[in-house]
């Protein structure tokens, strides 16, 4: 295992939304370099401190790239998921050329998708459990 090509989501695990994309992640994500950790687990505070943010909020979604590293990066919002669609199979590498445009209209789209996925997609009374076949990838 390359630690330079294994990367942690962290993601809102209340968020139906968020799960979706976890699963989606989980399915194209063919090499398994994705691992996740729900941003209300002690895992994703304890990362999150280190730059420092806040996970208490759960409004933002991260990807700490190469986090088995000593170079990691932490990416956030469109940016991480820029990232992943980046990495993972499928058409989705085409979204790349996305990343010429600025934060202000990146985040701005995600902001809006933010603001109103519990009442688009749903909220969960707590963290989903992962499927057997994916639980190793799930760092708690």
């Amino acid at each position: 295992m390359n630690p330079q090509e294994r990367h942690l989501v962290l993601y809102d695990g209340l968020c139906g939304f968020c799960d979706r994309t976890v699963a989606f992640v989980l399915a194209n994500d063919r090499e398994e370099n994705f691992h996740f950790a729900p941003l209300q687990s002690a895992v994703a505070q304890s990362i999150l401190r280190q730059w420092p943010r806040d996970a208490t909020t759960a409004d933002t979604f991260y990807v700490v790239a190469d986090y088995l590293s000593g170079s990691r990066r932490l990416l956030s919002k469109a940016r991480a998921a820029l990232f992943i669609a980046s990495r993972i199979q499928g058409v989705w590498r085409w979204a790349a050329p996305l990343g010429i445009l600025p934060d202000f209209v990146l985040n701005g789209a995600y902001d809006v998708v933010a603001r109103h996925r519990y009442r688009m997609f749903g909220k969960y009374n707590s963290c989903q459990v992962p499927d057997p076949r994916h639980k190793a990838r799930f760092i708690s």
